[in-house]
């Protein structure tokens, strides 16, 4: 691998794959002793979390199913 004019590399296709680098993927470089370390970026909070509650209902959930099945 070459860095580019612009700071740029390309990881190859088959280490993408294999550590799941796909498009969009956040990362992160980890300075180590010896060089730089490659990480997906973690995410500190689940994908369910990030939008949890974002519908707002006038209602509690219990009584919105209870409202749907006719009770």
């Amino acid at each position: 691998m070459k860095v580019s004019e612009r700071g740029q590399i390309t990881i190859p296709q088959t280490l993408r794959k294999r550590y799941g680098f796909q498009k969009d993927v956040e990362i992160d470089l980890v300075p180590i002793k010896n060089g730089l370390l490659l990480q997906k970026r973690s995410q500190l909070t689940h994908p369910v979390d990030r939008v949890l509650g974002i519908l707002k209902r006038p209602q509690e959930t219990d009584t919105y199913i209870e409202k749907v099945r006719g009770r």
